[in-house]
């Protein structure tokens, strides 16, 4: 089984019982603050010779969109109260150019760490190991 079918059975099994197994939460609990449905900028400027930024999207039931600095690819956000689990389809082999691609790969291994989030208004703080601020894209 592969990890995004994996997830998608566990997000089926928090769907049915409305709680993750162990943490005696019900339901979603935190959908009450995380800002579903809105693209998300990471709080960054843009690499030189270029105007774009890192975004995610994360859909209700956790399908997410997430674009890199290069390349764009699929993922599942788990949110269960204030804790996030984010787990990454494949990444699209396409060509990048060397700092890009390697900005592509640093920004997935932060992703890989991050095990909370926080919003406060319009910021969306990922946490980890290293943390990532997002803010509502205003476009």
């Amino acid at each position: 089984m592969s990890r995004l079918s994996g997830s998608v059975l566990f997000i089926s099994l928090l769907a049915i019982t409305g709680s993750a197994p162990g943490t005696g939460s019900t339901g979603f609990a935190a959908e009450k603050g995380f800002p579903y449905e809105q693209e998300l900028l990471l709080d960054t400027r843009p690499m030189k010779g270029s105007k774009r930024i890192p975004m995610i999207e994360v859909m209700r039931r956790g399908d997410t969109k997430i674009d890199l600095w290069c390349n764009s690819m699929r993922a599942q956000f788990i949110i269960v109260d204030d804790t996030v689990t984010i787990i990454t389809d494949a990444k699209p082999a396409e060509p990048c150019v060397p700092e890009r691609a390697r900005a592509d790969e640093e920004l997935l291994g932060v992703l890989a760490g991050i095990t909370h989030w926080q919003r406060s208004g319009d910021v969306l703080t990922l946490r980890g190991p290293k943390n990532l601020k997002f803010r509502a894209s205003t476009h």
